[in-house]
């Protein structure tokens, strides 16, 4: 019998540090090819996107500009406003928003639908999870890293309360009520082979 951390049976690895690596510079040639003549401006969507859009924008090799802008939810249903708005005026440029996870596409529609009246040249989408089984408005992912199910990811910008974002891969927690008795095992689990 080997030797397992603690917790290694309450999370699992989706997709590890060279997977998402390979991934990332597979979508890094599609909008370099796509965007080829064009200075696309790069909007990541804060905070969660953060680890995906820095290694996105280091695999485009055409000229682009980056900037963020910030959610936030609020009230009982969960209503999203903007409470950072971008810097760059968008207005006839061509606009590919880095959202870290598309899940009911509720966001990712409202976001569509704001520059849409900034007058943008064009709006297009990278996300790098796409949580299918939870979409309930149809939304266009032009670029999409990994198709996922509905389980609770951490890690690579993926965060429960503040905390996970710098793992270098995605996992998956199998037993939310035992994460939460010992949330910090799965650094444990995560760095292990390190």
């Amino acid at each position: 019998m080997t030797d397992r951390p603690a917790g290694s049976d309450v999370f699992a690895e989706v997709a590890s540090a060279q997977a998402i690596a390979s991934r990332v510079a597979e979508l890094g040639r599609c909008i370099s090819e796509d965007y080829e003549g064009r200075t696309p401006v790069l909007l990541g969507v804060l905070s969660g996107s953060l680890m995906f859009h820095a290694d996105l924008v280091r695999n485009i090799t055409v000229a682009n500009e980056t900037d963020f802008l910030a959610l936030t939810r609020f009230g009982e249903g969960g209503r999203v406003r903007l409470a950072m708005d971008a810097a760059a005026n968008l207005e006839g440029r061509h606009v590919l928003i880095v959202e870290d996870i598309v899940d009911t596409g509720f966001t990712l529609s409202l976001l569509i639908r704001t520059l849409q009246t900034r007058n943008c040249a064009e709006v297009r989408t990278a996300a790098l999870l796409d949580k299918v089984p939870r979409r309930i408005v149809d939304v266009p992912i032009d670029y999409r890293g990994f198709e996922v199910g509905d389980e609770f990811l951490l890690g690579y910008g993926l965060d429960w309360e503040g905390m996970f974002r710098n793992l270098p891969s995605l996992w998956a927690v199998m037993d939310f009520a035992r994460f939460i008795e010992n949330p910090a095992a799965l650094f444990e689990v995560a760095y292990a082979n390190v």
